[in-house]
């Protein structure tokens, strides 16, 4: 696990290309047999992933957390973007498809992943966050989270969203997350941009064609920096910045929160002609 501090919207400006990337960029989390995080200190929200491919992977505590078992006082939300995966909580298995999103709750002693078939592992992305309550465990398919498709071809951000753990959905003590698929041609994530000074958020692309990158976008409105991404990266978004992203080919991403509120549209817009 490694562990990463806040950066202020005062020294952000001054970092140069390595030291953004070293800060803000989650470049290799997703490695065979493996279970890796980086623990932000941004609300305290650790972000992971995992690929079990000739092993059955057991989501153990670390050191840091001071915690018996990882989700002594957490919550953890799951993602797969690979080959069909099953999940173990507490004795109880699950089934789940790419897509398919499930919710570990607060005093959850025991979490296993695994995958159907090592040929075309499950690859797993974690988000945690501490959690005051208890919630039931959950699983969700894409289907069940109910997509919408909005933007247009016209402005190159036809997408489909897929809303998971949110206060409409799966319940959770203070995580929200869920994904977005860019449809072919368009290439724009969440423009207009916005921020919302109430909760931290981090991105995971995926789907993204080999070879090519996502410029993703970042910094206070008015002094904005860029983070070049690759496939199964992360970046870390502060409350204060935006997020958003433009790719060289279409993609797909998986957003998450957590913070004070679950408010899926708790925003600040952000005029485009107001960007610098």
């Amino acid at each position: 696990m490694q562990i990463r501090f806040e950066s202020s919207p005062r020294e952000v400006p001054q970092m140069n290309t390595d030291t953004l990337r070293e800060n803000f960029l989650v470049e290799n989390i997703f490695q065979p047999d493996q279970i890796n995080f980086v623990y932000t200190h941004y609300d305290r929200v650790m972000i992971g992933g995992a690929i079990p491919v000739n092993n059955i992977l057991q989501l153990e505590t670390y050191d840091a957390l001071k915690s018996q078992y990882f989700l002594e006082r957490r919550e953890i939300g799951i993602i797969n973007i690979g080959g069909r995966g099953h999940i173990s909580a507490d004795g109880t298995s699950y089934d789940i498809e790419k897509l398919g999103c499930f919710y570990a709750g607060k005093e959850t002693q025991s979490l296993t992943l695994a995958s159907a078939d090592a040929a075309n592992p499950a690859v797993f992305y974690l988000l945690s966050s501490p959690a005051h309550q208890k919630y039931p465990n959950q699983l969700f398919t894409k289907e069940d989270a109910t997509p919408v498709t909005v933007g247009s071809v016209e402005t190159s951000n036809h997408r489909t969203i897929y809303k998971y753990i949110h206060k409409d959905g799966i319940q959770s003590a203070q995580l929200v997350m869920g994904l977005t698929v860019l449809q072919t041609g368009s290439v724009w994530n969440t423009m207009p941009a916005h921020v919302h000074d109430r909760r931290m958020e981090a991105y995971c692309y995926f789907d993204v064609p080999e070879n090519q990158r996502v410029l993703h976008l970042m910094g206070q409105p008015a002094e904005t920096r860029h983070l070049w991404v690759a496939d199964r990266q992360a970046v870390i978004s502060p409350p204060w910045s935006i997020h958003s992203g433009c790719g060289t080919s279409n993609y797909s991403f998986i957003w998450g929160m957590a913070g004070e509120n679950k408010d899926y549209t708790d925003m600040d817009a952000v005029l485009i002609p107001d960007l610098k």
